[in-house]
């Protein structure tokens, strides 16, 4: 037994007692997802989604392998897939743009025409190759985003001319494919393309107005003759029958900007130009009747070769001989 001595004068030390502090506790470290989230531009969660979109795409990957050395390659893929989807990663939401004429309703219900909604299963090529089949759609892009949307990127045509043909009236693009029905009440204002095949001639007529850019905002509409060239009508009545060939018309056309130019050829009652014959031009007047009219101060609206009708029914008439002096 040890005995403590205790001078007198001196206090007794004081004990500390036990558990009267406490000790602060050490900071938490901070985990290896928290470290890489402070040099990212990105939450922490952000990144632990994507590393469970990782680990999904692998776990696919790796399932698809393992059935293709089974021997059930397809079976396997399709079951994985399926898999996937009821983890949460199938079409939920379709996500349009570009759209401005095409029905949207339309584009939605050929993205979700599918077998199966899992996202892997989703045939990219399939829903495209679908979309295409419309006249409005010139391309599109499909694409998945991640969980569960598909982004549809439609690029569309634009509206040119309106081409008649068997008395039906169709709107086109440029390079004449066929939008949509057009009503006679409903009429946009476009030129007018007539004949048979005159919608897949609407880019060479483009070309050719081209040679003469101050007629372009007079002519209301164009006639495909014989399958081989045009007849203009103007929005004052007249109609300029032009030659066979592309240089040829162009020529013939350029020669009639710079005589209206000139001389005032259009809005003054003239019925029809015909240049088809390089060294001849000729005019057709109104009847008496209607020059009379002319004469009074009135323009006749002289009645064009233009129609379905008088296009083929003239044609022996005006084209047979190659000349037509009316």
């Amino acid at each position: 037994m040890s005995t403590a001595t205790i001078r007198r004068g001196q206090p007794a030390r004081a004990r500390p007692k036990v558990g009267s502090g406490r000790r602060k506790a050490a900071p938490k470290k901070k985990t290896m997802l928290e470290r890489l989230a402070e040099h990212l531009p990105v939450g922490a969660e952000t990144i632990q989604r994507w590393i469970g979109y990782g680990v999904v795409v692998v776990g696919v990957g790796l399932a698809g392998t393992a059935a293709t050395f089974m021997g059930l390659p397809q079976m396997g893929g399709v079951a994985m897939a399926e898999m996937v989807g009821r983890a949460g990663f199938e079409v939920k939401r379709v996500e349009v743009t570009g759209i401005n004429r095409m029905d949207r309703l339309t584009v939605y219900a050929v993205a979700l025409d599918q077998q199966s909604m899992a996202m892997p299963l989703v045939d990219l090529d399939k829903v495209r190759g679908d979309l295409l089949r419309y006249g409005w759609i010139k391309d599109a892009r499909v694409s998945r985003r991640l969980p569960d949307t598909l982004v549809v990127d439609i690029v569309e045509r634009q509206p040119a001319a309106i081409w008649q043909n068997a008395r039906a009236l169709s709107l086109i693009d440029r390079d004449g494919v066929v939008l949509e029905p057009v009503k006679i009440e409903a009429m946009p204002d476009l030129p007018l393309l007539i004949g048979p095949d005159a919608n897949n001639q609407a880019r060479a007529l483009a070309a050719l107005m081209e040679a003469a850019p101050s007629l372009k905002p007079m002519m209301a509409g164009a006639s495909w003759v014989g399958n081989r060239r045009w007849d203009l009508r103007f929005q004052s009545g007249e109609t300029l029958a032009l030659p066979e060939g592309e240089k040829e018309a162009a020529d013939a056309l350029v020669k009639f900007a710079r005589m209206d130019g000139m001389e005032r050829l259009l809005g003054r009652g003239f019925v029809r130009f015909d240049m088809r014959l390089p060294d001849r031009f000729v005019v057709r007047v109104p009847p008496q009747g209607a020059a009379k009219k002319v004469a009074a101060g009135e323009t006749p609206q002289g009645k064009a070769s233009g129609d379905d009708g008088d296009a083929a029914g003239n044609k022996g008439k005006e084209d047979g001989d190659g000349t037509n002096t009316g």
